[in-house]
């Protein structure tokens, strides 16, 4: 349900946020939630049991009427006013919103039970008869409960995502003071610093290059999978690996100012702060709860009046009618469908974590993609060699060797594919940022960026051409020389997931639309876009980049799923109306998506919304068939058969409403397990090993 942000609102402020409440359930849901998690597993346990016993006593009684009753009473009063004191508050803040919710409904209809069940325990004479609904309460208060915890369990946290952000800090910095180097916790350095970083070491805070060069792996933040070439002047980012040389820095930012805590604290403000999804059953209750109050109202009235009945009566059709219109089944046809589809899933490597991820997916018309990761493998490998292959891959590979650079990886491990021999290496040499140097026998060997060759004086006519036309087509590509002679070129590249064009084309086909996002450069994400068929791509993105272009979408009143793998896709990862996390990715992606692809498919992607679809359609139908039979039997209730049979007639409703109870539920069951027959979309199960070179 809305809710106005009023001053007599319930309201909590978090990091300096305020957000507004329907309820106090809800308030203490969002600021403890693992308490209240506690509180409703005890509730669900204990209500259980009770209820169980209940109904146990109902339709096998072994005491006569008056203390049969009796004892039902005393159990169903703890699952009446315990268990079910939550929608008593939900109830309350509802009505004093001027509003109605499945709350109002729940509390209005099970109360009215146990209300009747009480007086006919009492005074069995006052409504003629010694039926009672104490199981009819019990049961839907319980059942419900349990569809809630069932949510619950499957609830995403933003506690763990941000923990798990900040870890990626380094807790201690190598400080500069004159000609020495101290070791200070991170938390002791302030804006102007000076500090050194080490070969291997993650970076304390954000700062700018004093001197030194060196390559910086900022996957962390751009998601880029090639390390960036860093110089006097250039700006490095807290929580990034300092892959190759040595270098000094100064801080230009600090604590909670840096980029990475700025990450944590998006995750976090955009998790907690997502709007709770109206739920489609309290969009039913809003009317549905007003209809039957009035009739109820109106048939004990016209009975009343006109048909000459006694104010008991009255009374009884009033509470009948609230009983028979409360549904059981409610409280079930969330959760079967959810359990169904969800396990459906995690068969097929799609994990579900809630009922509102489920939702959002189904109604989703903008898929938004990360690269690195995400359409593409996530590490570079040689696409292609010119020259005389054997000798470039060989030399290569031999002075790469002593690199620990990710394009030297790549070129070292395809010589290795290859089963090419590495030979005997010295006078090894690396310039951060521009090449590597080593003697192999005789020649003096060089790989590195078309200035590195230029600056040595070696002429690159010959593979010039070839090499812009790589570079154009999204590959990285690293010159080979020996002495003054150039051998040739090799390229590297981030290959494309096997099945990423399949997904692309199935989602156009859904009516989708997909966009890349990446913090890669224009040249290779461009490159990607025209290989997978996707019009509209945005490039050297910063996670806060990522963020404005989702608000921007859901603005224009898109809904927004975001499919990432890296920390760098967190904040867009729950910014989005839906989260998808490849299985593959980080812990903190993972945590902060709602939908995880374990199985690190993008047809997956396709297959997550196509079965949200389906299980929302089967949630739509079991709450059609929820309210249905209660509402078919409302006029039961109202009276329509007194003609006919007299007031006697209110002496079997109670089997009635049982009937309706179980017959719902039976079919809320049956209608959520033929779940069970969806399939996985086709090309979905691509063979890993079928990459395509970008």
């Amino acid at each position: 349900m809305s809710v106005e942000e009023r001053d007599d609102a319930l309201k909590a402020e978090v990091r300096g946020v305020t957000f507004y409440f329907c309820s106090e359930t809800c308030m203490k849901e969002f600021i403890t939630p693992a308490a209240e998690l506690g509180k409703l597993k005890t509730l669900v346990g204990v209500g259980s049991v009770l209820t169980i016993a209940i109904l146990a006593i109902t339709y096998l009684p072994i005491l006569p009427a008056y203390a049969n009753n009796l004892v039902l009473l005393l159990l169903a009063s703890p699952v009446q006013f315990v268990a079910g004191s939550r929608f008593y508050r939900g109830a309350y803040h509802a009505v004093k919103s001027l509003t109605s919710n499945m709350d109002v409904l729940i509390a209005l209809g099970t109360s009215a039970a146990f209300g009747y069940s009480a007086v006919a325990t009492f005074f069995p004479s006052f409504f003629g008869t010694e039926g009672v609904y104490y199981d009819t309460a019990a049961v839907i208060i319980t059942l419900i409960l349990t569809g809630r915890l069932l949510e619950h369990l499957t609830k995403d946290r933003a506690s763990d995502a941000v923990r798990k952000l900040l870890e990626m800090k380094p807790t201690v910095a190598h400080l500069v003071r004159g000609d020495s180097v101290v070791d200070v916790p991170v938390e002791e350095l302030s804006v102007g610093d000076i500090f050194e970083i080490k070969p291997g070491e993650r970076i304390p805070t954000d700062g700018r290059v004093t001197s030194g060069r060196t390559s910086i792996d900022e996957s962390i933040i751009t998601g880029e999978s090639i390390p960036v070439e860093k110089g006097p002047g250039s700006e490095v980012i807290g929580g990034s690996i300092n892959r190759a040389g040595y270098f000094r820095a100064e801080a230009t930012k600090v604590g909670e100012d840096t980029v990475l805590s700025q990450i944590s604290r998006m995750v976090e403000e955009a998790q907690a702060g997502k709007a709770p999804i109206q739920r489609l059953a309290d969009k039913i209750a809003e009317y549905f709860v007003p209809a039957v109050v009035g009739i109820a109202f109106a048939s004990s009235l016209i009975w009343y009046l006109l048909g000459g009945i006694s104010v008991a009566t009255s009374i009884l059709i009033f509470v009948s009618v609230v009983i028979i219109a409360c549904p059981c089944a409610l409280g079930i046809a969330t959760p079967a469908a959810l359990l169904v589809g969800t396990a459906k899933g995690a068969q097929n490597g799609i994990l579900l974590k809630s009922g509102e991820a489920l939702e959002m997916a189904g109604k989703v018309d903008t898929v938004l993609l990360d690269k690195t990761g995400t359409m593409t493998v996530g590490r570079p490998t040689v696409t292609e060699v010119e020259g005389d292959e054997h000798e470039v891959l060989s030399l290569g590979a031999t002075v790469e060797a002593a690199s620990e650079h990710p394009l030297a990886e790549a070129i070292v491990s395809e010589a290795r594919k290859r089963q090419l021999k590495l030979q005997a290496l010295t006078d090894f040499q690396s310039f951060p940022g521009l090449g590597v140097v080593g003697r192999v026998g005789d020649k003096l060997v060089r790989l590195g960026k078309r200035e590195f060759m230029r600056e040595n004086g070696i002429n690159l006519s010959t593979v010039d051409a070839r090499a812009s036309a790589l570079e154009a087509d999204g590959n990285t590509v690293v010159f080979v020389a020996a002495n003054k002679d150039v051998l040739g070129i090799i390229a590297v590249a981030d290959n494309l997931k096997p099945d990423a064009e399949h997904a692309i084309s199935e989602l156009r086909k859904m009516n989708v639309e997909t966009i890349m996002l990446t913090g890669d450069n224009d040249r290779t994400a461009g490159a990607i876009a025209r290989r997978v068929g996707i019009a509209t791509f945005y490039a050297n993105l910063l996670p806060q980049e990522k963020e404005r272009i989702i608000e921007k979408l859901q603005a224009q009143g898109r809904t927004v799923a975001m499919v990432g793998d890296g920390v760098n896709d967190a904040p867009a990862l729950a910014k989005a109306n839906i989260g998808i996390a490849i299985g593959s990715g980080t812990d903190v992606a993972k945590e902060t998506g709602g939908i995880i692809l374990i199985k690190d498919r993008l047809m997956d992607v396709v297959g997550a919304i196509k079965l949200s679809r389906a299980t929302l359609s089967k949630i739509k139908q079991n709450l059609l068939w929820a309210f249905g039979y209660n509402t078919a039997l409302i006029p039961l209730a109202g009276g329509v058969l007194i003609p006919f049979y007299g007031v006697s007639v209110y002496s079997f409703l109670p089997f009635l409403a049982g009937a309706a109870m179980a017959f719902s539920s039976v079919t809320v069951v049956a209608n959520s397990l033929l779940l069970s027959r969806w399939r996985i979309p086709s090309g979905s199960r691509t063979p890993d090993s079928q990459v395509k070179n970008v």
